[in-house]
């Protein structure tokens, strides 16, 4: 069982940078995969990036070479370094941990946080 809390959302200007990141209690979190999730109005959430318990990471095609993951696994945070950031980056991004149990993922998600970009 484990717990995340993600902030760093807010109001950002068109080709600005903002860093979210993700707070986790309640359970080893070096164990643990985690990922950035999106949802912009009126669409399903979306992978953002992952970052596996090994330290591999993915990126989404549409924010490749702007965002960066990362953890931090000695403060059980998980970071997520947006630059160049767009209009079509404004969602809610949600931080989510996973493992493997019995049967397939388990996944844990936050409340999220919200992220405009705008003029």
């Amino acid at each position: 069982q484990v717990q995340v809390v993600e902030s760093g959302g807010g109001l950002v200007q068109p080709g600005g940078s903002l860093r979210l990141s993700c707070v986790a209690s309640g359970s080893i979190f070096s164990i643990y995969n985690m990922g950035w999730y999106r949802q912009a109005p009126g669409k399903q959430r979306e992978l953002v990036a992952i970052i596996t318990s090994g330290g591999s990471t993915n990126y989404a095609d549409s924010v490749k070479g702007r965002f960066t993951i990362s953890r931090d696994n000695a403060k059980n945070t998980m970071y997520l370094q947006m630059n160049s950031l767009k209009p079509e980056d404004t969602a809610v991004y949600y931080c989510n941990a996973n493992r493997m149990v019995v049967g397939g993922l388990r996944h844990y998600w936050g409340q999220g946080t919200q992220v405009t970009v705008s003029s």
